[in-house]
């Protein structure tokens, strides 16, 4: 027979998986494993009829064959049938949302995932089997799923567990049982044992964190400890509340935290506890409440980490004004560096706070001239910088005001924004040199240093470069960071040759050491504090002094000023790109993550990193795009509509051709080129790009180009790396007239020969492709040679893309086979040595070597050069060549 089964004291949770668990298995019998919780004694009693199940001694341990186990894995947990477990020939299967812990079971199927509640995982699977649920069914498993994420509001709920309540819904689920059972009335012995635990409770502060600890003995066994503690802390709105108690011989304790500097898992895990990091238990068999305490509170101790604080969420240096400045000057530093406000001070005092609003009544009324600290507000309240961050927000909340200055023994140290508490809150802002590690694009665990990482995804002489860099930065008294892609896609496991280094400290200064060492070259860029380090290999290293950028009006090139590492990071395109690795001795490999990239590395996030990121620079419309679909990430959804605002206002049509078309180049170059190019059309940005061009006519050949080229590459006619953007942007244009064509090729300022390139494509392909339907005689063929020759070999990934049948296909690799087996033995150098300069006359002269040896006409290198010499004799004069 089949069992399922769940923990002792078996609660509406543990229900609910049971009966989804029965749904999927129809055969097994439902079976408590003990006790249960009040709440479930009261539902059976009413549902006694509709659910059958079964106690453990009606089971017959020896007729079991597999045992499915929901919302738990821990054998000390299932009473008399943890032996089952154990029998040899019994087959185990788990479904849980707990972590697994030392001790746990093991099964031939394990279905362990960190969603909010057991039962999701259950309706998931029982939603893709397309199996039928009544309403009553329903209601059971909304039961479980309410029941074990708090009707949703726990954090630990996640986006799945919605889901699988609004699947439950439309099955007929009644919310109104669900709150009966879910806000049953407390029993006299629980109101006895909560006013004990209200009296007994002790407020701790552990680390800035505030903890309740509370205790109690009781003789007899009182169901819901766990709904007790949740009692408490909703009274109380502590940190983390933990509860101990005496009842009958064991001491029971439960944990529940609000912050993520308390893992009420982890605490609990040396008691032999287990739960999730904001919700946990454990049984002490045989031990008295003072010693578990002195216990708890030790574990309390060890593992609560300190809060978030002020310090590490604020920006810092702060930009600040005189209190002798005008209102004039004031407002063009709010100008220049988007701020809303700034704080004013005498030296560095902190004096007054001065906000746009101010400065523009004032100037309103023609003071521009007169000094801010006539219009300042007095009053400052600030914070220090070892204030916890929930008493920030408090205070913003309180006084309703939007930034905080950080003052640290009278001294302005750093400025806490609205937004900066928000990121806490919804976790899109990570601790001041806050350290991540990812071994990949899902991160799977958290370590200190990614020099290991960064090791195997580096070129070796590369990682020693950058290892003796952050040697001469440490004795130049500089600190050193690698910073942007390369960050991004050593965390990714990408291989990325494209090395930027940023220098708190003089970038040109660390440039021209490490040039030292290495015989390099310098070429420096003094007005932006930049240089780049051109190695004897070829390759270069790009040095730059931290630095913050601003932009005078929108689609400007940005001005530059000297800053620090945050500031540098600051101003670039995005979250991911927004990182940056610890390169001194001392700190190597350390990465610092201000604005939570690693996190949207890890969620698939394309993220801004400030709300007119796409106004100020344009560009980074297209470039959103390439990171899109380079990497299937998705725009988060903010940065989306922030786009899509920027395109709408036309932004793109400020900036210049040139810097367009780096951009566009970038993406033709991309792989997923194709996809880049319908997701422009997308999001309406391809007029900008290809303006008189209808993407609809295109968008079969963009789309299956990069398989044409790969299927080139397959019949060894490879089409240059350096080549590929040139290929899409020939296929881009081949349905557009001659003139349209080249005035593209003008405004993208492509040279005479990619122009003619482009031309000779646009104007030949059909007529190449009309040959080659047509099944020609041998006559025939040599006519569509000459014309194939006739085209760049850039647009044979269009013709192979526009063919969609195979024999079309095999006769075009046949021509070009036929062409390059053709290919004179002659070179230019042949020419050359007969006198002439090299010119036009070279290209012609060795067409008509290959057009001679596809006719017959030449069959050997001594009947190409007496070929050539006659033609040659033919042409001379001609083009000043000789």
């Amino acid at each position: 027979m089949e069992i399922i089964t769940s923990h002792t004291n078996t609660d509406l949770d543990a229900l609910s998986a049971m009966v989804a668990a029965q749904k999927l298995y129809p055969e097994a019998v439902l079976v408590f494993p003990g006790k249960l919780s009040r709440n479930v004694e009261e539902f059976m009693a009413l549902h006694k009829d509709t659910l059958v199940v079964r106690n453990v001694k009606d089971i017959d341990p020896d007729r079991v064959r597999r045992v499915i186990l929901v919302d738990t894995k821990s054998p000390r947990r299932l009473g008399k049938l943890a032996d089952v477990l154990d029998r040899p020939k019994v087959d185990v299967h788990i479904y849980d949302h707990h972590p697994r812990a030392e001790g746990d079971a093991h099964g031939s199927l394990e279905v362990v995932e960190p969603v909010g509640a057991t039962a999701t995982l259950l309706v998931e699977r029982i939603r893709e089997a397309g199996l039928p649920v009544t309403p009553v069914e329903a209601t059971i498993l909304v039961l479980g799923i309410y029941g074990d994420t708090g009707s949703l509001l726990f954090t630990s709920t996640t986006p799945r567990d919605v889901a699988a309540v609004a699947f439950l819904l439309e099955k007929g689920a009644n919310l109104g049982v669900v709150a009966d059972f879910l806000g049953r009335p407390l029993t006299g012995e629980q109101k006895e044992l909560l006013k004990m635990l209200l009296v007994s409770a002790r407020h701790h502060q552990v680390n800035g964190v505030k903890i309740l600890l509370a205790t109690a003995a009781v003789d007899e066994f009182v169901v819901g400890l766990a709904l007790l503690t949740h009692t408490i802390s909703e009274i109380e709105h502590m940190d983390a509340v933990f509860t101990v108690v005496e009842m009958e011989d064991r001491v029971h304790v439960v944990g529940r935290s609000n912050v993520a500097q308390v893992d009420v898992r982890e605490i609990l895990a040396p008691m032999g506890g287990g739960g999730h990091p904001a919700a946990a238990s454990a049984v002490i068999k045989g031990a008295a409440v003072t010693a578990v305490t002195e216990q708890l509170m030790a574990a309390i101790r060890e593992k609560v980490r300190p809060p978030l604080t002020a310090a590490g969420i604020m920006s810092s240096p702060v930009k600040t004004v005189p209190s002798g400045a005008s209102i004039s000057e004031t407002g063009h530093v709010m100008l220049r560096y988007g701020h809303t406000g700034l704080p004013v001070v005498d030296g560095d005092r902190l004096v007054g706070v001065i906000s746009r609003r101010d400065v523009e009544k004032a100037t309103h009324h023609g003071l521009g001239h007169a000094p801010v600290k006539g219009f300042m507000t007095h009053s400052v309240i600030s914070v220090a910088p070892d204030l916890p961050v929930a008493e920030v927000q408090q205070l913003m909340i309180e006084h309703d005001i939007g930034r905080l200055p950080v003052v640290e023994n009278g001294r302005l140290v750093g400025i806490v924004s609205r937004t900066d508490v928000l990121r806490t809150l919804h976790g899109q802002l990570q601790p001041r040199h806050h350290v991540v590690y990812s071994a990949g694009p899902r991160l799977s665990g958290h370590q200190r240093n990614i020099a290991e990482l960064m090791q195997q995804n580096l070129d070796p002489e590369m990682w020693g470069i950058i290892r003796r860099a952050g040697e001469l930065a440490a004795v130049l008294g500089f600190q050193l960071y690698g910073a942007g892609g390369v960050v991004r896609d050593i965390i990714l496991g990408v291989k990325n040759l494209d090395v930027d280094l940023v220098v708190e400290g003089d970038g040109i200064a660390l440039a021209g050491a490490l040039a030292g060492e290495y015989n390099a070259r310098v070429r420096a860029h003094h007005n932006f504090g930049t240089a780049e380090v051109i190695f004897p290999a070829g390759f270069k290293i790009d040095v730059a002094t931290a630095r913050v950028e601003f932009y005078e009006y929108p689609a400007a090139l940005p001005r530059v000023e000297s800053s620090s590492l945050r500031q540098d990071l600051y101003r670039r395109d995005f979250t991911f790109n927004a990182m940056a690795v610890a390169l001194n001795d001392d700190r190597f490999g350390d990465l610092i993550d201000y604005f939570g990239g690693q996190e949207d590395l890890q969620y698939g996030l394309v993220r801004v990193l400030y709300n007119l990121s796409f106004i100020e620079d344009p560009t980074r419309i297209l470039r959103a795009v390439r990171f899109e679909q380079r990497y299937h990430f998705n725009l988060e959804s903010q940065t989306g509509r922030l786009l899509r605002e920027a395109v709408r206002r036309e932004v793109l049509a400020r900036v210049s051709r040139e810097r367009l078309w780096d951009e566009l180049m970038h993406i033709m170059n991309e792989p997923e080129a194709g996809r880049m190019l319908a997701r422009l059309d997308e999001l309406q940005i391809w007029p900008y790009v290809f303006p008189g061009v209808t993407y609809w006519e295109v968008q079969p050949v963009l789309h299956g180009l990069h398989r044409a080229m790969q299927t080139l590459a397959d019949w060894d006619f490879p089409v240059p790396g350096e080549a590929c953007w040139l290929c899409y942007f020939i296929a881009a244009l081949h349905w557009t007239k001659a003139p349209e064509a080249a005035e593209l090729c003008a405004l993208y300022h492509l040279n005479k020969r990619q122009t003619e390139k482009v031309l000779a494509t646009v104007t030949g392909w059909r007529r190449t492709l009309e040959l080659v339907w047509r099944a020609p005689d041998q006559g025939g063929v040599v006519e569509l040679a000459r014309a194939l020759m006739e085209l760049p070999r850039e647009s044979y990934p269009l013709l192979l893309a526009i063919l969609d049948e195979d024999w079309m296909r095999q006769r075009l690799r046949q021509l070009l086979t036929l062409i390059r087996d053709s290919r004179p033995q002659i070179t230019g150098m042949y020419i050359k040595s007969l006198g002439y300069r090299p010119g036009p006359l070279f290209r012609r002269a060795l067409d008509a070597v290959w057009q001679a040896r596809l006719e017959g006409r030449v069959k050997s290198e001594a009947e190409e050069k007496v070929f050539v010499q006659e033609f040659l004799n033919r042409r001379r004069g001609e083009d000043n060549d000789v």
